[in-house]
């Protein structure tokens, strides 16, 4: 198993209390085993509220394994999304890889977890970090990791940590490529080869792979956007194909949730391990992932599409205006860097929708909705945009066994680290 299950079988035994949000008040002093147990009708919950829907996350980990195995691909899911280690247990058990992660206080919940096989998607340049890691790979022979670097600079820092802190194990890097506009990773391919040449002349340093993040160079789908993504790609593995790896099986990572089609089209059959960090597959969305995702556009057929697993729920408490209402639930409690929520129906009148109704606002704990039937008191699901933004705001996420059901229960509870 690539996760320590008996560390997360053990936050069945977390009491719940004040520190979560989600939790009526009568339910404090439960575990969360005995809360699971007990089914807790989602009625009983207050506003505002984030859910989790059991049946959809379950459908996502394995429409996503399926796909990934089918294409040939190895699927280490980027964590951050959900910083949940109930959640990457059940992705590891479905056959992922390892797990990505993004910055060194993600790795050591990781680590604290016992994820056995991370990929962290950026550079580590902190000292105190770099010591950290070097002791831990120390400790734990069978911890696998693997980092980015994207200048001679950061090989040189890197190396000059590592050395003070007397590492013995080398530190597994990849080169990452980047592009014009993009974010992070070497923008001329020459560049990139210097970058691999210092990391094989560093001692405490490996050349393990070359990595990207194609995401961070198209926002949609259009047939401009996809082009772009096609010829980063391609760059990265003409790239591949001319490096000098001190392994015997490079890696080469690439794949968000928004271009995993062309990774595999382009990089599946590479030598060495291609490996896809897709992450908000698991949650999803109403948003920007359902409107970007591969299997919306059509790859993997028709039974492939992904659920939004995610659910805001939110209470009228004014109607100051005859077609305003205001929410108990904002910028506090949901996403919306990527898009507002959108009232889907009202909890208790079936799953009808708000018909012509829409958030055209968020403060910090209200917001506004308009043009809608909702009453006084109604309690409103909405749809919510970015999970990577959602998951962060809550510590406890209730799971129902089916947001759409006239009364759902709460089958389970996910702790987050964020």
């Amino acid at each position: 198993m690539g996760i320590d299950g008996t560390a997360v079988d053990a936050l069945g035994e977390e009491r719940l209390d004040w520190r979560f949000k989600a939790i009526p008040v009568w339910a404090h002093g439960m575990t969360v085993a005995e809360a699971r147990r007990a089914r807790l009708p989602l009625d009983d919950f207050g506003t505002p509220l984030l859910t989790l829907d059991a049946g959809a996350l379950d459908h996502n980990v394995r429409t996503m394994a399926e796909w990934a195995a089918a294409a040939g691909l190895d699927l280490a899911p980027h964590g951050k999304t959900t910083m949940a280690p109930a959640l990457w247990r059940t992705q590891l058990d479905a056959g992922a890889w390892g797990i990505t992660l993004a910055n060194l206080p993600q790795l050591r919940v990781a680590r604290a977890f016992g994820v056995r096989r991370v990929v962290l998607a950026n550079t580590l340049l902190d000292p105190a970090g770099l010591a950290w890691l070097a002791a831990e790979l120390e400790l734990n022979p069978g911890f696998e990791f693997l980092c980015w670097v994207d200048s001679v600079r950061a090989v040189e820092l890197m190396d000059e940590a590592l050395r003070l802190a007397r590492g013995q194990r080398p530190v597994d890097v990849c080169v990452e490529l980047g592009g014009p506009n993009g974010r992070t990773g070497v923008r001329d391919d020459g560049d990139a080869r210097e970058v691999a040449a210092a990391v094989r002349g560093a001692r405490t340093l490996r050349l393990a792979g070359i990595a990207g993040y194609e995401g961070a160079l198209a926002r949609d789908a259009s047939e401009e956007g996809r082009g772009t993504v096609d010829a980063y790609l391609r760059r990265l593995a003409n790239l591949h194909g001319g490096l000098d790896y001190e392994v015997g099986e490079p890696v080469v990572s690439a794949g968000g949730s928004s271009f995993f089609d062309q990774v595999a089209e382009v990089l599946g059959g590479l030598a060495g391990r291609v490996v896809l960090r897709s992450g908000a597959y698991i949650v999803h969305d109403d948003g920007f992932y359902r409107g970007i995702s591969p299997f919306a556009r059509g790859t993997g057929g028709a039974g492939s599409r992904l659920r939004s697993a995610m659910h805001g729920w939110a209470r009228v408490v004014s109607r100051p205006e005859p077609a305003l209402a205001i929410l108990d639930a904002g910028r506090r409690d949901l996403p919306f860097d990527a898009g507002l929520p959108g009232p889907q129906f009202v909890r208790g009148r079936g799953a009808g929708p708000v018909e012509g109704a829409r958030i055209t606002a968020l403060n910090d704990q209200h917001a506004y909705l308009v043009d809608g039937s909702a009453e006084v008191g109604d309690v409103v699901r909405l749809g919510l945009s970015h999970p990577c933004t959602a998951l962060d705001k809550w510590t406890l996420i209730p799971v129902v066994d089916d947001a759409a059901a006239e009364s759902p229960a709460v089958v389970d509870y996910v702790r987050t680290w964020f």
